[in-house]
């Protein structure tokens, strides 16, 4: 089985600190590579076309982000960088 998990948070996806789940946006499950991989691709043209800055860990955790975008945070009494983030999961990813 694969997985997108795409979120939006004031932290990149490979955190994914107590609640982290409470920001997904959309969940996307494949049974077949090939749509996983369209699909995958797709999204990351999408969100490359959409934010200016990139970050990439463990070739499963993807972060997009544009600098104009923040949200104000109460408890650290400053604005906060909002990021999209993308998680996937795979056999792949999972035997590594």
């Amino acid at each position: 089985m694969y997985k997108i998990i795409y979120i939006k948070a004031d932290y990149e996806p490979w955190w994914q600190f107590d609640g982290w789940e409470e920001h997904i946006v959309s969940t996307h499950i494949f049974e077949c590579e090939q749509q996983f991989k369209h699909s995958f691709t797709e999204l990351i043209s999408n969100f490359r076309e959409k934010y200016e800055n990139e970050a990439c860990k463990h070739d499963r955790y993807f972060a997009f982000w544009s600098e104009d975008e923040s949200e104000f945070c109460e408890a650290c009494d400053e604005d906060a960088q909002i990021y999209h983030g993308i998680i996937i999961h795979s056999p792949e990813a999972i035997s590594k």
